[in-house]
Parts: C-alpha cells; structure tokens; sequence
C-alpha cells in the first residue's frame, strides 16, 4: 500500500487492521440476518419477514484508502450473501488483488468476490447498466457519484455512497490549545490530507485566534515529510500531479485575497509530488479552499465571532459528512451535536468510524451508510411472507 499510494508506513500498517475489523465484524454480523416474524392482523394468517440477499452487488473504491474502503463494502457485501464485483482506483489495484488472494486463500469460492482493473468509465458504466447488477457501492466526489446515479436510475439499482466531505473544525473559547491544535492536526494531516474526513476548515474565536495560530504554525512546521518507508515519515506524496496543481492553485487563490501563509505555501524539496504543510490563517469566506474540498496538506484557519455565526458558517454547503467540535462546555456539545447539519460529529476527538458504526453524510455527501448493521442491510431486500395458518 505505501508502495503504490504513498502513505507513511505506520498510517498503512493502520489501515490494514481496520480493513481487517470490517470483515471480522460483518462475519459476526451475518449470523444476526435472520426472519423475524410479525404480528398477524389477519385471522388465520402467518406472517414473517426475512432479508433477503439482492444480488450482484458492484462496488466502486477509492485510492486513497485502498483496502479499508473495499473490505467495508465487500464484507457487508458478503455477509448479506451477495456475489461481489469490484472496481478498484487505478492507481491503487494491487492492495484489491492482495485482498482478493487473501479471500481466496481464506477459502472463498470462486466467482464470489471477483476485482476488475481497467478503464474506469468503461467498467463502470457497464456495472451501471446491467441490470443483473442490483446494487452499486461507489466512493469519490460528489461530482461522480451524480453522474453514476444518473447511469444507475433506468435499472432502478440500490445506491449506496460516500461522496465529499470537506470537514469543518470549530475551536471555542473553553477549549484547551494545545488539545484543539492535536485534534486539528490529527483531523487534517492523516494520509497526507487526502482524506474525505479532513478537516480542512478551522474556525476559532476572535479572543484565542492568534494565540492559536501560533501554536499551531508551530506544529504544521513541525511535521516530517519523507518516503512513506522512511521512518517517521508523517506527511507522504499526493497521488498525483492533479492533486499538487489543485494545492497550489488554492495556496494561490487564498494568497491573492490576502490569507496569510503562515507556514508552507511551496512544493517540497523531496520530489514534485510532495506539498510541504501549509497553513492559511485569516482566510476569507470567498476564498476557494473555504468551498471546495481540497485534498493535500493545506489546512486554512478562520476567526468568528459567535456560536450562532460559526454553526450558520459550517452549515453553508452542499456537503455534510463529518464535523468536528472541541469544547469542554456540555451542553454546547449537545447544542452542536443537533446543530451541525452532518451525517457524524466527533466531539474532543478525531478517530470515531469502525465496522460497529454507521459511516455516511448528508445532503450531498451520500446516500446510505457503510459499517453497522445498517451497512449490512443496504444489500438485502425485504420479503414478506404470509400463508394460511389453518
């Protein structure tokens, strides 16, 4: 996985485990699908319900977590008693076929977890098309998972997607400095920032602002760069050329309606693929890092001045996947919790997905949710059976 996609190695010995959690949760999980029985309002009627498994089921991963992404989708996949056909990212289809021969060494049958690599639009229009294929789990940009959705509606397929996400952070005034600027650094610098769970937005109030700026500058300056073999390699290179263009580009457009680059801003030494941590401070609403989701090591870092301001603030997109709080005030905690129009809040803490959890967003972050007993039935149907008791 560091190989192919460039993550430090510590983030790609993580990534394995909870891939790994995925599949032994859902193998538990599978023993739970069972009929349940319903109470007959009819005379002399039996009734029952029981999930039934759809089908084929196309899945569609990312490259950014290769192997976690396809072990959530095909776990619950199977577990569900569905025949899996996946299409991995181009850039990263060899931790799939690692995990397809782990499959078929666990003893898999043939022909029932199956990876198809190739021309991305071709394999997946064709997934998108067929209507042997009942459902289609896709992770990616909102921009694509429209475009699929639309390929999908004539085969009225079940549609399960995680799409964009570009994460708020909002610090408030109680909060203590040095863990709001862990918190901030863990949120947005795991995988080198390219992560749908980012936290690319930070806002902080106008009385801790600077001080928390300084602190902060001091920590992004701090994080080591390296080959993701190197050891204590933090900070990895982008996928690709595209992601450092899209980096700059945001650097550039901040810079020009006067952000200050309080650190970073520039290409790194190692290699052109790498993008020294950058931090923006005193970002203006209609700066493009403040609307587009950006995936790189570019963190940019707001004042506000009230929590009513900062709530309508984070709400103002098209995205709702994951925000997050750090605050010591309990009932401002509950107050955010229902007031962040997110599909998941994290509050003093930045790790919370797993396999017992249900992973998803709102508004057009997705549809559907990944992990729990949740993601386990978005690949079943529904039957309901009634028969004549006498």
């Amino acid at each position: 996985m560091t190989l192919e996609q460039g993550k430090p190695i510590a983030e790609a010995h993580g990534e394995i485990d909870y891939a790994a959690d995925f599949v032994e949760w859902f193998a538990e999980e599978a023993k739970r699908l069972n009929a349940k029985g319903a109470t007959s309002h009819l005379p002399g009627a039996h009734m029952s319900v029981e999930r039934m498994p759809l089908g084929v089921v196309g899945l569609v991963t990312p490259w950014n977590f290769p192997c976690a992404m396809l072990t959530r989708k095909a776990a619950a996949a199977l577990a569900a008693g569905c025949t899996v056909v996946a299409h991995p990212s181009s850039e990263t289809p060899l931790s799939a076929l690692a995990l397809a021969e782990l499959g078929e060494r666990a003893g898999l049958p043939a022909g029932v977890l199956n990876i198809l690599t190739g021309s991305a639009s071709e394999i997946v229009g064709r997934f998108c098309a067929e209507p042997r294929v009942r459902a289609l789990s896709f992770t990616g940009s909102t921009e694509i998972g429209r475009l699929i959705a639309a390929q999908c509606a004539p085969t009225m397929k079940r549609l399960v997607m995680e799409l964009g996400g570009h994460a708020p952070l909002i610090v408030f005034e109680d909060a203590d400095i040095e863990c709001a600027v862990k918190t901030t650094l863990d949120a947005k610098f795991a995988t080198s920032g390219q992560d749908c769970l980012a936290a690319n937005r930070i806002f902080v109030p106008t009385p801790i602002y600077q001080r928390f700026c300084a602190r902060l500058r001091q920590a992004v300056a701090g994080l080591k760069v390296g080959n993701g073999l190197d050891e204590g390699a933090e900070i990895g290179p982008l996928m690709h050329e595209r992601a450092v263009k899209k980096a700059q580009d945001h650097i550039a457009d901040a810079a020009a309606k006067d952000a200050k680059i309080l650190c970073g801003g520039d290409l790194h030494p190692a290699d052109p693929l790498f993008v020294t941590p950058t931090l923006l401070a005193d970002v203006p609403k209609d700066a493009a890092i403040m609307h587009e989701e950006i995936f790189g090591p570019v963190v940019a870092v707001t004042p506000f001045a009230s929590e009513e301001e900062v709530i309508a603030r984070v709400n103002d997109t098209e995205y709702g996947l994951v925000a997050y709080v750090v605050t010591e005030n309990g009932a401002r905690q509950r107050r955010l919790a229902r007031a962040l129009d997110y599909g998941m809040v994290a509050i003093n803490r930045v790790k919370i997905t797993g396999a017992p959890v249900p992973f998803g967003g709102v508004k057009q972050s997705g549809l559907s949710r990944e992990g729990s007993r949740h993601g386990l039935e978005a690949f079943t149907e529904l039957k309901y059976v009634c028969s004549d008791a006498a």
